[in-house]
Formats: C-alpha cells, structure tokens, sequence
C-alpha cells in the first residue's frame, strides 16, 4: 500500500537510529556488538524488503467493519524474521499472558483514539485501515519499526534495550510515520526526513500524554522512557524539552540531537542525520506547547496536524517550509492571537525562520 500523495517514495523507519546501533555493533563487548550487528543486518532485510513491496504493490487490506472503531491484529515472530507470524490476538480478543502481546494491543489502540478523538482521523489513512502488529522479532533484535503497512517490534538484548513494546510513544512514533505517509508522504533524507521523524516524536509524544492525562507542562517530552536497560546511563532515545540530554553513556555515547539551527549537523550518515537534526522541529513544538499550555494535542498539536494534512507541502519540504506552514496553520484556525504568536516564537527560539 502506498501514499496517496504522488511521488511516493519507500520508507522503512525504526525507532532507534543507525548511528546508535553503529556505536553499539563496534563495542568490546561482544554480546553487545553481536546483537547491534544482528539488529543491523535484520533492518538492512527489511530495508530491502520494502523496497521490493513498493515495486510489487502490498497485498490490499479490507477497511474496518465497524467504522471509527480500531481493527487491531497482533501477530508473534516467535524471534524469528518472517512477517507477519502468528496470529495470538485479535479485535475484540480477552488479553492473554503474553504483557507484550497486550502492550502493542493497547499502544494502537490509544494511537487510534487520539487521532480519533483529537483529530477526527479514522486510523492512519483516514479511512479506518486496520492496525497490524509483530512482536517478539529476531533474536535480540533492538528496534521497532513500520514497514509501510505494518508495525514490527523487537524484544531488545536486556542489556542496552529492553521490549520496545514498553513506551506507548515508541508505537505512537512508529504508527505517525504511517499518517505522514498518508498525507504529507515527506521524503526521508535530510530536513524533509528530519521533519518525518520530527512528526512523529510529536504524535508520539501527544499519545503519552493523552494515555496518562497529562498536560504540557505535567509531561516529561521523552521519547523512549523506559526503554533503556538499567546499565545504560540515560532517560530515553531522545527529549523534546531539551535535545542532546537523554543519553550520556559510555557505550551508547552522548546525545548528538541539536535544540536550534546553530547545531545543525550535516552528515551523510543516518539518510542526512534525519534522527540527529529532527531535535529543531522537536524543540520548536515543545516550545509552542509549553507557551501555549493546557493539554498539547488540543491547539499545539492542532496546528501541527493541520500542517501536515492541509496538502500544502511538497514532499521535500524544509525546515522553513514547514515553520511558514505552521504560522499559516495557526492563523487560519485561531486568527492572529496567542497561538499565532505562540508558534512564531517557538521557531524564532530554535533559529528557523518562518515567515
């Protein structure tokens, strides 16, 4: 299945970025090398693999029988490779023994329902596309990710990464990159790809705080909370509230993510450091958030999700592109007042121009 957006382009995303698992697969530890390797060559696979999807055309899926209301599948990898596995439960379906069976039931679940709630958005697509899941993938494979029609989730080794199915905004992360692709369909290499991964920190981190009932100022803005092993010296795979802090360790090395314009890194690696710059628009929506208070999804997250649906942006769309996009976004629902004002500031602070 692809975008409805033209010039669509594949994209396989994961939740831990390549020059993580880069460090980790040249440790000294040989059990931590291995399982970063292995976790490579699993993604490099699936990399592939989408690709040939692309060219192929996905098999169609039946929209949900009920409307507005989830269709969910879990299926078990049972730690091997092949997807989608074994089906262990269905929509509807009491929760079983399994915890991470019932933790990716209840993360696209709540996806669903903010996008519901918030945003009138009937599952991904808009039009009630079932929600499909894998647990327990490849052996200590340390990532999650979505392919273009399914989510995919790993058990992690135990000593960097724990089960990703852990942080609701890590399945949050990943099912958002589905909406992206369903709407503003970026491309993921430098700052289109940075704004990618940037929109779906900020969904993912709206459906935590919609999950817990907290509002901007009551939420922690990490991504990945809980999902580093207790060796590792960190909080999370990245913040929003301050890009460069959530890790700091001597195997995982230090948070490379920028907060502004002024640590912009340009590199070849990671496709343009799509997971490393993504911390400016991060920055930018914390900020709007913050000023804005009261609960993020409601004006914040409005805005945002009338920027990327309004079908305004090209594909390759930069960073100030999607800022004008925002102002524009902010003025036509709410008029020239705070949240205007709110939205102008926040990429004022992180150094993008927007008008």
């Amino acid at each position: 299945m692809t975008a409805n957006r033209p010039g669509f382009e594949p994209v396989f995303c994961t939740i831990v970025p390549p020059h993580v698992l880069d460090k980790l697969a040249r440790s000294g530890d040989p059990q931590l090398s291995a399982a970063a390797r292995k976790t490579l060559v699993a993604d490099a696979a699936q990399r592939t693999a989408r690709r040939l999807t692309t060219v192929v055309g996905a098999p169609s899926v039946a929209p949900a029988a009920e409307p507005e209301k989830p269709q969910r599948t879990i299926h078990d990898a049972k730690r091997k490779q092949d997807l989608p596995g074994k089906k262990v439960r269905g929509e509807g379906d009491k929760p079983g023994k399994d915890a991470t069976v019932n933790r990716a039931y209840a993360g696209l679940g709540a996806t669903f329902e903010l996008f519901l709630k918030a945003f009138s958005r009937n599952s991904i697509d808009g039009q009630g596309l079932p929600l499909i899941a894998t647990v327990h993938f490849g052996e200590d494979y340390g990532n999650a990710f979505w392919n273009g029609e399914q989510m995919v989730f790993g058990d992690g080794d135990g000593e960097i990464f724990l089960d990703f199915t852990i942080p609701v905004d890590v399945i949050g992360h990943e099912l958002a990159h589905g909406v992206t692709q369903y709407t503003a369909n970026f491309s993921y290499f430098g700052q289109p790809g940075a704004l990618n991964e940037s929109i779906s920190d900020v969904f993912g981190s709206l459906i935590k705080q919609y999950t817990l009932g907290q509002n901007a100022e009551q939420a922690d803005w990490l991504i990945g909370a809980g999902l580093l092993a207790p060796r590792v010296t960190g909080k999370a795979l990245r913040s929003m509230k301050e890009p460069g802090s959530a890790y700091d360790d001597d195997v995982l090395g230090k948070d490379p993510q920028p907060a502004t314009m002024d640590g912009y890194v340009r590199t070849g690696r990671d496709n343009g450091g799509v997971h490393i710059n993504s911390g400016i628009p991060n920055h930018a929506f914390y900020l709007a958030a913050e000023a804005l208070g009261g609960n993020a999804w409601e004006r914040a997250g409005q805005i945002w999700y009338d920027t990327l649906t309004a079908g305004g942006l090209e594909v390759d769309a930069d960073f100030e592109d999607f800022a004008k996009a925002t102002v524009a976004a902010a003025a036509s629902r709410y008029g020239e007042g705070e949240e205007h004002q709110a939205v102008v500031k926040a990429w004022s602070q992180v150094g993008v121009a927007s008008s």
